[in-house]
């Protein structure tokens, strides 16, 4: 029973909020980092509207993290926590 513990503690799992590999056995409150809203564009003319960011969008519209105001697609995540797997 122990050895099984010690296996699964080992396993590597992947996030299924930040995508990366991780243990168990290093998991803790500060291990994933990520924004808990979408990348979405904002157009100007109608600033209520919020869609999810699309292909086709014009090169007036705002792009923004929802949840932090993030204007970068690639900026570290807004929010910490442990990391949670596909399996759980």
């Amino acid at each position: 029973m122990e050895m099984e513990r010690k296996t699964k503690e080992m396993e590597e799992k992947l996030c299924r909020r930040c995508k990366v590999s991780y243990r168990d056995s290093s998991n803790n409150d500060s291990s994933c980092r990520f924004h808990p809203s979408f990348f979405v564009c904002r157009h100007h003319d109608d600033q209520k509207r919020y869609y999810e960011l699309g292909p086709d969008d014009p090169p007036y519209a705002a792009r923004f993290y929802d949840c932090c105001g993030a204007e970068d697609p690639n900026a570290p995540g807004c929010v910490t926590s442990p990391h949670i797997s596909y399996d759980d």
